[in-house]
């Protein structure tokens, strides 16, 4: 059997079996609701673990299969634009209606899959393509020679998150008798009902950490590591200091793993690709008198206790170039710090601490886009133009779109008249009323970006009635609203002045907060005296 189009495909556009352009994957996903796909990631004997490791947690280059993908080239491409392709597959069926077949059959790009192993789900992942392609699952996986098939039903995955909770009690609620025996799917109707119990199994559980050898670095996940542990965290980051300045080693690395968390990549990533991302990024992005080093970074931040390397077993081991290749050393956030930073809130306060504390001399902007975070670069995030008062209908959560060329959002333009009217035109930050020819003239500004990656609700109390000056300033993060309605400074903390509030204008605190998360405030709690730890009194330390 050669390359042949399955399903879907996640893009600008799907194409379906007959390989044209479908609906996008936010239409498909409005009309088809979200399903669960319960994967058994299978034991040794079938290279379970092994495969995990190989096509989903490190994931494949593209480049190395480039004769084996046939006639999805392009697709994968689209869907993975660096390279690296997180993949996973099902042997064929040949029955009509068993568990296999039916989600093999009525599984659809958007679904989430879960993953089974040992009695404990042990991972999530969003379904971004769904393909069959012999040819290239035998060049991933090889063949099973005993049953002379191979994993062709593939699955292009994004947003991977890994955890380790009991499975039982989640199966029991989806009526299925453990263990789980067969890919199975799950409606959206039963997923519905039983989210809430992954949801309390996972805020109950701070995931074990991998097996690690007493070399492997301090990194292993805290139980019970809570948003204020992961930013104090960035915030006493043990860099090197040279000639007055701190080394950018360790908040450029973290950045970039941020990059990769939020983009699908998962938490570890090998020595080979962090050596030649993260190295031209220090070059790039680096200090003009600090060479570029990523075997410091790679190493060191497991004093963070935010970080872990794997494959590394010597105790005294030297953490040089071709001693971390030789190993075939991987690195990346614990399992605690992934599970914190897959979560809006925590992701945005922690790349607004790391840009705020370590790269204020730095292009963020030039930064954010080249790690894949350019949304986090103003509170608009991406598809939504500064001061675009559109009509269109609103809704409270994320907010609806409409497509012409490009996804916009959609604002409700009956909201930003009453925010106006409410404040009288009248800047919530400095008071002016700016007068035209006919009348008065202010802007609405959202609090929390209705654009990507923030997807804030379009609500009155996500509204701030602004001038053009202050909207801006408010967009572009150069100013912020504090615990007691002071706006100040993103640079000094200095007072600007106190937020104008009206009574019959509430404005949410949690979106204020968020928005003062992506200016890199508060500071995180401060930390209970400690040891200085030897990690950080290490020569070099970066």
């Amino acid at each position: 059997m050669g390359n042949e189009y399955d399903v879907q495909l996640i893009g600008n556009g799907d194409a379906g079996a007959d390989g044209q352009v479908g609906e996008t994957a936010k239409e498909r996903t409005a009309t088809h609701p979200v399903q669960w796909i319960l994967q058994p990631r299978g034991g040794a004997r079938h290279r379970g673990p092994r495969n995990f490791q190989h096509s989903v947690r490190d994931g494949i280059r593209l480049s190395e299969y480039a004769d084996a993908l046939g006639a999805h080239a392009a697709e994968f491409w689209r869907i993975f634009p660096d390279g690296v392709a997180r993949l996973w597959g099902a042997t064929p069926t040949g029955q009509k209606g068993n568990a296999k077949a039916v989600a093999l059959r009525e599984r659809r790009v958007g679904d989430e899959m879960l993953f089974y192993a040992d009695s404990k789900f042990i991972a999530k992942a969003r379904i971004l393509g769904l393909f069959r392609n012999r040819e290239l699952a035998r060049a991933v996986w090889g063949m099973d020679e005993e049953a002379g098939s191979t994993w062709e039903h593939i699955v292009a995955l994004g947003d991977v998150v890994e955890f380790e909770v009991p499975a039982a009690p989640l199966l029991t609620e989806l009526s299925i008798t453990p263990p789980l025996r067969s890919l199975t799917l799950v409606r959206a109707a039963d997923r519905v009902r039983a989210v809430d119990a992954l949801d309390a199994a996972l805020n109950g559980s701070s995931g074990p950490s991998p097996a690690q050898s007493p070399n492997s670095g301090a990194s292993a996940p805290r139980p019970g590591m809570v948003k204020d542990d992961l930013l104090r965290a960035l915030d006493t980051l043990g860099t090197h200091t040279h000639k007055g300045k701190p080394s950018l080693h360790q908040p450029l690395s973290l950045l970039w793993a941020i990059g990769r968390l939020a983009s699908g990549q998962g938490r570890v990533t090998s020595w080979d690709t962090f050596r030649a991302e993260v190295g031209t990024l220090l070059e790039d992005f680096g200090r003009p008198d600090s060479r570029a080093t990523p075997e410091y970074p790679f190493w060191h931040l497991r004093g963070s206790g935010l970080w872990e390397v794997q494959g590394v077993t010597s105790e005294d081991f030297k953490p040089t170039p071709s001693a971390l290749a030789k190993a075939g050393a991987s690195a990346g956030f614990t399992r605690e710090a992934a599970r914190l930073l897959q979560r809006p809130l925590p992701r945005a306060e922690a790349i607004g601490l790391l840009c705020s504390r370590y790269l204020a001399d730095v292009d963020q902007e030039a930064l954010l886009e080249r790690v894949g975070l350019l949304g986090y670069a103003s509170a608009s995030g991406h598809g939504a133009e500064e001061g675009d008062e559109r009509n269109g209908e609103g809704s409270a959560g994320p907010v609806n779109r409409r497509t012409t060329e490009a996804s916009r959002p959609d604002r409700d333009p009956r909201l930003v008249t009453k925010v106006k009217l409410l404040h009288r035109h009248s800047c919530q930050v400095c008071g002016i009323q700016l007068e035209t020819r006919f009348g008065h003239y202010s802007e609405a500004a959202h609090i929390q970006g209705l654009g990507s990656p923030h997807d804030g609700p379009d609500e009155l109390s996500n509204l701030l009635c602004l001038c053009p000056n202050h909207h801006v300033q408010f967009d572009r993060l150069a100013i912020y609203i504090d615990e007691d309605w002071v706006v100040r400074r993103s640079r000094d903390g200095e007072a600007v002045g106190p937020l104008t509030r009206q009574t019959d204008h509430r404005i949410d605190q949690e979106r204020v907060r968020y928005h003062r998360g992506l200016c890199g405030r508060p500071a995180p709690a401060p930390a209970p005296a400690a040891a200085e730890s030897p990690e950080g009194q290490e020569k070099g330390f970066r």
